[in-house]
């Protein structure tokens, strides 16, 4: 708690890095003098003298690079983090021996390099130069923190982008251990307000809301592989289970087979085998936005495997409070809300097919109890009601989220399905209650509209089942270029299937959708082409039909792809907002009758 209620935010800034730092096993820290790092001084002072670090002063920053790196590596032959930090300026680039030394080396060098604001870069301002970057591919890790200019109203993303910085460091991420590099910049004033002691730097200024975990636990404890094996991911009673975008099949398949196993609802994106989705709540990404019997019903965890990245229901759950969060992921693990309070590697999903200790997961026999627990039967409930009003009112048909049910109706039980980034695989979430197909693919890394025509073409040309392709509009026209095969080139049996509404769809679901916003919508957000899809076939020689009503649609679908051809059918995208806010409604209206 802070001594005083004067706190600068560069001061609260300071001090929140440097708690976390302790939190996360770092005792030892270099410091160099300087004015733009003065905060970080005064934040490392307090910490020594609340015996929480031993500090180090160094006057020469090449000197101080190597006497950390001497530190991290230890006497015991067990490399531990140690945090070196500089002004702005040449100071940084005076650590680029020591952090070329800890990359190779593969010791866990942390550098904290201040900086002055963002908006001086570039402005010839004293002491500025560009220092995110500055150490090139020799870091593990980075980050470019802004100044702030009030209190945040949460410690959270601060804390979190300190958590992950150790997490490189030390390899537990992927990799091996080595260097990274976090670039903080600070705004004036630089020196704390004084305190009741009467001298800056007599205490850590954190403020109540930007404090800790407690007991001083980290904000994020990440489990590496190798201590995956015990005790793997504890039991929790109320647990809900979200499976986003995985690597692959197995992970998919080993996330479902644990979730099931204990019995937990699980809510999952269409993604990966089928086994995902079948194993799910029916219609779980729909259930969600009954926000109402949500907060009646939270789960006390909520255990994401993977990344989501199609609903803002999952990202409410996620930050409800009260609610914790735990994330199963190799590498970086996905946390843009800032909640995750612990994060296991996909090795803990196998580990946990060992019998558990009793004291720290409990027997078997409580969890097997549990799938049949009265929290676990309501979600199983919901979900079966929602698909229920669902099937019986029926989707739109002019809508796309009729095409996406009818495209997953047709498909071959074993077919391998490739899906845009935009409105189709939201219609897929939302219209569809189960599996969509044997497997689906989609670029989610970065969740663009680009390369989708290539990326399906590559799919049938490596896969051994019927191949297709969902897309929207905009998105095969944006690589229509993948139609272009050369006639000695393999050619793949590959059907794709346009869902043309002739523009942006899915910004009529977002807010420029709103209809207060419709002056301004159709020429900067619409964006209709008038493109004749079938002429543009025809000239790059694909094979191009197109379907006048779902059950042609549905036929065409369930024909065997054979070449390349393209299925088109039209859809109404001045329908996509009012079909998903009915449906919307349907799971917020039988949830609460």
């Amino acid at each position: 708690m802070a001594e005083s209620t004067l706190v600068t935010p560069s001061a609260a800034f300071a001090s929140v890095l440097v708690d976390e730092l302790v939190r996360g096993g770092v005792r030892d820290v270099v410091l160099c003098p300087g004015s733009r790092s003065a905060p970080l001084a005064y934040a490392l002072l307090a910490a020594e003298r609340d015996g929480r670090l031993r500090l180090h002063v160094r006057v020469d920053e090449r000197s101080a690079g190597f006497l950390a790196l001497g530190l991290a590596r230890g006497g015991s032959g067990s490399p531990r983090p140690v945090a070196v930090v500089t002004t702005s300026g040449t100071a940084v680039a005076n650590l680029h021996p020591a952090v070329l030394e800890a990359h190779h080396g593969g010791v866990p060098l942390v550098v904290l390099s201040a900086d002055r604001p963002h908006e001086l870069r570039g402005t010839g301002a004293n002491q500025t130069t560009a220092q995110p970057g500055i150490f090139g591919r020799a870091t593990r890790w980075s980050a470019d923190l802004p100044a702030p200019e009030v209190l945040p109203t949460s410690g959270g993303p601060w804390r979190s982008v300190v958590c992950r910085a150790l997490a490189a460091a030390r390899g537990v991420t992927g990799g091996a251990a080595g260097p990274v590099h976090l670039d903080v910049a600070f705004r004036d004033p630089l020196v704390p307000e004084l305190t009741d002691r009467g001298s800056p730097g007599g205490g850590l200024v954190i403020d109540d809301a930007l404090a800790g975990r407690p007991d001083g636990a980290p904000w994020v404890v990440v489990v590496g592989p190798s201590e995956a094996l015990a005790p793997g991911i504890s039991f929790v009673e109320r647990t809900l289970v979200v499976i986003g975008d995985l690597p692959s099949a197995s992970v998919a398949r080993a996330a479902a087979d644990w979730a099931l196993g204990r019995g937990h609802p699980v809510v999952a994106e269409p993604f990966g085998p089928s086994v995902v989705r079948a194993s799910a709540l029916p219609h779980g990404p729909l259930l969600l936005t009954a926000s109402r019997w949500v907060s009646e019903h939270l789960p006390e965890r909520v255990v994401v495997i993977g990344r989501p990245t199609l609903s803002r229901a999952v990202a409410a759950v996620l930050r409800a409070p009260g609610v914790l969060v735990e994330v199963v992921a190799d590498g970086l693990w996905a946390d843009p809300a800032h909640v995750a309070s612990r994060v296991h590697p996909f090795a803990a999903l196998e580990a946990d097919a060992v019998p558990p200790e009793p004291d720290s997961v409990g027997d078997r026999e409580g969890i097997s109890a549990q799938s049949t627990s009265g929290w676990a039967e309501a979600w199983q409930a919901a979900g079966a009601r929602v698909a229920e009003a669902v099937a019986a009112q029926g989707l739109p048909e002019s809508g796309g989220l009729a095409v996406a049910a009818a495209v997953a109706s047709a498909l071959p039980e074993d077919a391998v399905l490739v899906v845009g980034s935009s409105n189709t695989v939201r219609d897929l979430d939302l219209g569809v209650a189960g599996a969509v197909a044997g497997h689906v693919v989609a670029n989610r890394g970065l969740a663009g509209i680009d390369g989708l025509v290539s990326t399906a073409v590559g799919v049938a040309l490596t896969s051994p089942s019927p191949a297709y392709a969902l897309l929207g509009d905009l998105t095969f026209l944006h690589d229509s270029g993948g139609l272009l095969i050369g006639p000695g080139e393999p050619r793949p049996d590959l059907s794709i299937i346009v869902a043309n509404d002739d523009g942006g769809g899915i910004f009529t679901t977002l807010e420029p959708g709103e209809p207060e916003r419709s002056d301004t919508f159709e020429r900067i957000f619409g964006t209709p082409t008038g493109t004749d899809l079938g002429a543009l076939c025809l000239a790059h020689g694909v094979g191009h039909t197109r379907a006048d009503s779902l059950d042609a649609l549905s036929a065409l679908v369930a024909q065997a792809p054979e070449g390349l051809r393209v299925i088109e059918i039209s859809v109404d995208r001045g329908a996509h907002r009012s079909a998903h806010e009915e449906l919307r409604a349907l799971a917020q209206h039988v949830l609460q009758a």
